[in-house]
């Protein structure tokens, strides 16, 4: 038996959500977080404490959003155009200023930053290249790699990388976001081939 709609749903099936709603403006604020954030993370050479932790406070606010807004738009039937377009590019630009941002400042590998960069838009292109064939859902890889990425850049961004227990415990979850992220990108590059070929083969 299944439950009866809320009453959010309901009103889905008379007309489309509006773009003015909950989900969007935590994708907004998202947005909005990310220049706040890098500023905070380069003053004065990403040397302050005080910076470093106020950056750390912005980049977890920003992720929480990221955990928030989909949800409550699924389920209240709240999914917008605005939101499938600006959702996964707040997402991008906050983690993808965040590894520019440490690289920037000599605090993690450079070649890091470009491999995590070319996986995430390499994806997304991926996903628009085969977007007339299927949808690609991100897998639970993808989500597994998302979560680790944020563990990661957040310890990165804390200012006590001198004690070596939170630089190794950093240095190990980048390590394990690195390789998930790369090996869930080859399996996007298979799915994406999987279903183009699918797409083109002649029905029975």
């Amino acid at each position: 038996m299944t439950n009866p709609p809320n009453p959010a749903q309901r009103a889905g099936h008379l007309h489309a959500p509006s773009a003015w709603n909950v989900p969007n403006a935590l994708t907004v604020l998202r947005l909005v977080l990310v220049p706040l954030f890098v500023w905070l993370l380069l003053r004065d050479g990403g040397t302050g404490e005080g910076n470093r932790l106020l950056a750390t406070a912005a980049f977890v606010v920003a992720i929480v959003t990221d955990r928030f807004d989909g949800d409550i738009a699924r389920r209240w039937n709240l999914v917008t155009n605005f939101g499938k377009i600006a959702d996964p590019i707040a997402d991008k630009a906050l983690t993808g200023a965040a590894f520019i941002g440490l690289s920037y400042l000599g605090e993690l590998p450079w070649w890091v930053t470009v491999v995590v960069l070319v996986r995430e838009w390499g994806v997304t292109a991926l996903r628009f290249w085969v977007i007339r064939h299927g949808v690609m859902p991100a897998s639970r890889g993808g989500k597994l790699k998302t979560v680790l990425q944020a563990i990661a850049l957040g310890l990165y961004l804390l200012p006590w990388q001198s004690f070596a227990l939170l630089h190794w415990t950093a240095v190990a979850f980048m390590a394990a976001a690195v390789l998930v992220t790369i090996v869930t990108g080859l399996d996007y590059v298979g799915r994406a081939l999987r279903l183009r070929a699918a797409a083109k083969r002649p029905l029975p």
